[in-house]
């Protein structure tokens, strides 16, 4: 089901910093106006944050993995990691929500909820959690496992990772804490609260040594495309990270979300989708076509084909033909992006592709749908968005430029028409948002238990 056309609707943003490059993009750094360590380089980052804070976007988006080869992307290749370099723009920026990348697959619940707690506080409620299922089947090896996780263990064991982490964020009531200097009381016990969970994954006892933000819990963050991911998304994220590279397959993905999530029980206006996208923006529609044309007619084949293989546990595909038809890979990518790799091999064989043309075919899968002029991209934008293929966008950073062309020439244009704020709303990222903060699951409990016997007492 669509998200409610309500007249006050706006366009959620989201800035993607991805320093020297990611996936499909081997090449940026070696623009002038990268530094060569920009991934690794604090003032390249708080620049970046600073400059969508001043576009008015809800949040900076920090992606993450912990497995390499070297055929990775330049980003990925030497990164900061993301809690730490969360804390440094909390302190560096007022506004914007700052969202990081971590895995349920390589951590347990007690750290990842104490982390994130106190990210949020550092930044007085503007934190949010990209939960990840990992992918990347060598991360084993670096975390002391002969094997990677299955499929199915991963995304239960994310489910059950997310309830227990929210679970001990609610572990002290908002009023826990009197600090009474006359009294003497600077804790309230009955407003301490163990977890006591036992499950397939998890033993946590609880209760977590930290106090919830204002916004009473980081926003929870999830991309999957898979059934397995879809329902993990509807069930527990806030927000949904994708791709969507037609109107049409955007609107689908919507309305399937925001379905799931109502039949679950939520609320589809509080599951915000928001794919990725990079705008290719010039003063002609001509000029912006020929630019995206000129970098995805020199890239180089042989990296695409290296990055091509990371569906499939980073595959070497260049022990292949190329012109042969596809090689058959058996159950190759079952543990690693199982969706994707399953993609590839079923659409390689309907069409009957050769290996070259599977890669062109799968990269062009990727190709920006916003290309333009600053009229043309704001005028593509309003369209998807008013026809429910997203409630944000998530814009790829990497050139300053770049950036600026997207905030300076094609926001004003979307800000007159009411699309995007002139101002923010709050300074929490679920007040920016329009997100509900979560209330304590005890104080909940405890008013539901008071009002039940406020009724038993009035009907006696």
């Amino acid at each position: 089901m669509p998200r409610s056309q309500s007249a006050n609707r706006q366009i959620k943003l989201g800035a993607v910093l991805f320093g020297v490059g990611g996936p499909g993009d081997h090449d940026s750094w070696r623009n002038p106006e990268i530094p060569g360590d920009a991934s690794v380089d604090i003032d390249w980052y708080i620049a970046r944050a600073r400059q969508a804070e001043a576009a008015k976007f809800d949040l900076v988006f920090i992606v993450d993995s912990q497995f390499i080869t070297p055929d990775s992307p330049p980003h990925y290749l030497n990164r900061l990691e993301p809690l730490t370099l969360m804390s440094a723009l909390a302190v560096s920026t007022t506004n914007i929500g700052l969202v990081g990348t971590l895995t349920t697959s390589y951590n347990t619940p007690f750290n990842l909820a104490r982390r994130l707690a106190s990210v949020d506080l550092i930044s007085r409620g503007r934190a949010g959690w990209n939960v990840v299922a990992t992918g990347d089947g060598g991360t084993a090896a670096n975390y002391s496992r002969d094997e990677h996780y299955d499929y199915e263990s991963r995304y239960a064991r994310a489910l059950e990772c997310v309830r227990v982490v929210q679970g001990l964020w609610d572990s002290y009531e908002d009023d826990a804490f009197p600090r009474d200097r006359e009294t003497g009381q600077f804790v309230d016990p009955s407003r301490q609260h163990k977890l006591n969970h036992k499950g397939r994954f998890f033993q946590v006892q609880g209760p977590l040594n930290i106090v919830r933000s204002r916004q009473g819990q980081p926003v929870i963050f999830q991309a999957g495309d898979s059934d397995e991911g879809r329902d993990l998304g509807a069930a527990i994220g806030e927000g949904i990270f994708t791709h969507a590279p037609t109107l049409e397959a955007g609107v689908a993905f919507a309305r399937d979300i925001k379905a799931r999530a109502a039949a679950k029980g939520r609320n589809p206006d509080h599951v915000l989708i928001q794919p990725g996208v990079r705008p290719w923006i010039a003063d002609t529609d001509a000029e912006a076509i020929e630019a995206e044309r000129y970098e995805r007619l020199h890239k180089d084949f042989g990296k695409t084909l290296a990055q091509f293989g990371r569906p499939f546990g980073w595959h070497d595909f260049s022990q292949y033909d190329l012109d042969a038809p596809f090689p058959e890979l058996g159950d190759l990518g079952n543990d690693s992006f199982k969706t994707q790799a399953d993609r590839i091999k079923a659409v390689a064989k309907e069409r009957n592709l050769t290996l070259r043309q599977a890669v062109t075919f799968f990269s062009e899968q990727h190709r920006s749908p916003f290309v333009g002029s600053p009229l043309t991209v704001a005028n593509t934008i309003e369209e998807w968005f008013r026809a429910g293929a997203f409630d944000g966008l998530n814009i790829t950073v990497t050139i300053p430029s770049e950036f600026a062309k997207f905030t300076d020439q094609v926001l004003p244009i979307l800000r007159e028409r009411g699309l995007v704020r002139a101002e923010y709303e709050s300074d929490t990222l679920r007040g920016n948002l329009g997100l509900p903060v979560p209330e304590n699951r005890w104080t909940q409990a405890r008013r539901a238990t008071d009002e039940a016997v406020r009724d038993t007492l009035v009907e006696a």
